[in-house]
């Protein structure tokens, strides 16, 4: 028996063994509408309730797409971000519903961002903005985007056997082959260039994979993040107006933003912060700058 084979066979025996004697959970990417509408419902009484209003109507939920919702109000909407994070989480767990999600505050007349926060199971990951400011009394409709939602399933055996099956398949071919997407440090530029990689830093970053790898670890990008960085990438040490960006990565696909920008340049601090030698600086006023060291 091959060197391989010994580790494999074994490792496969055992996954076979404790998947076949423990429940088996899988997530599933779209949360059960009915259920995200009653608890939807149930955050805009509560925030009506915060007011001191018992009387104004909630308008019917309404779902944009698979993992979109919105919700309205008959009245005009004011309230504190901390009281909207804190009844949207609490709702949100006590439906069972997913802890990825995107929160924005819509003003009707002109569709502008109010207020915006992101969760995240992850509490890194987890942007809550500008605690304690009231956001003043207008016509606000409510988004919620989920990232993924999550679903207990009762797995079969069947199944079980089917995904080791997989990894087994996986695990004789990733041994054939030599590593890919962990980046050699012996390319040069041109090499770089061919296999769409950009130097950031101490990061690899490739656009087409929606990630940056550090020696061995991979980050993953959403594809926002992605557009930013490529951006920015392309030149360094040069301040590019939040307009600019804002433009090519929303509004050029139709989509106006208020605050996801600031959002999502977070968002890519905290996934570049591993290296001290760039940073995304803020240019008040004006916008954004990759500086590279």
């Amino acid at each position: 028996m091959s060197q391989k084979l010994r580790y494999i066979i074994p490792a496969i025996i055992c996954l076979f063994t404790i998947s076949w004697a423990i429940p088996f959970e899988q997530e599933k990417s779209n949360p059960k509408a009915e259920r995200v509408k009653i608890a939807l419902r149930q955050v805009g009484n509560e925030l009506l309730l915060s007011n001191k209003d018992s009387s104004s109507i909630i308008m019917p939920v309404v779902q944009l797409d698979p993992l979109s919702y919105r919700l309205s109000f008959e009245g005009e909407l004011t309230f504190l971000p901390d009281s909207l994070v804190a009844i949207v989480d609490k709702n949100f767990e006590k439906a069972g519903l997913s802890k990825n999600y995107i929160v924005e505050v819509i003003r009707c007349q002109d569709r502008e961002v109010s207020y915006s926060f992101e969760m995240s199971r992850n509490r890194d990951k987890t942007i809550v903005p500008c605690i304690g400011r009231k956001v003043p009394n207008a016509c606000h409709t409510i988004k919620v985007q989920f990232i993924e939602g999550t679903t207990a399933l009762s797995g079969n055996k069947l199944a079980i056997a089917g995904l080791a099956a997989g990894l087994l398949v996986f695990l004789i071919v990733g041994f054939r082959k030599t590593k890919k997407g962990i980046p050699n440090p012996d390319l040069d530029e041109n090499q770089l260039a061919n296999e769409d990689v950009h130097l950031v830093g101490s990061f690899h970053f490739y656009p087409k994979q929606n990630k940056l790898v550090k020696e061995t670890e991979a980050i993953a990008l959403s594809k926002k993040e992605c557009e930013l960085l490529v951006i920015f990438a392309s030149r360094p040490n040069e301040i590019i107006k939040r307009e600019e960006l804002t433009k090519t990565v929303w509004e050029d696909h139709g989509v106006i933003v208020g605050r996801s920008l600031d959002t999502y340049i977070s968002k890519l601090r905290k996934k570049l912060k591993e290296d001290s030698s760039i940073k995304i600086t803020n240019v008040h006023g004006v916008g954004y700058r990759l500086e590279v060291g």
